[in-house]
């Protein structure tokens, strides 16, 4: 059985800037690098992951492995919470 975060693969992309990125949802994206949020738009959509993409993030330890399907991602820092005052 394979560790880490499964997401869809399609949810896994690049930035017209160059990052890769994972799709969140609610116009947020996470840099599968850093740990980084932004903002996303259709527009910034620069195309999809590739099999060489994600063989260097897994040389980085940021990707456990992956199929034509699924990412298995390592844990990624949690989005920023409002906080109660």
């Amino acid at each position: 059985m394979t560790s880490g975060t499964p997401v869809a693969r399609g949810l896994v992309f690049i930035l017209q800037t160059g990052e890769i990125v994972v799709d969140w949802g609610e116009g947020r994206v996470q840099d599968i690098l850093t740990g980084d949020f932004f903002e996303f738009k259709e527009t910034d959509y620069g195309g999809a992951v590739t099999d060489s993409d994600l063989e260097r993030l897994k040389d980085l330890g940021r990707v456990v492995s992956y199929t034509n399907r699924l990412v298995y991602l390592r844990p990624l820092p949690e989005p920023p919470r409002p906080t109660i005052e």
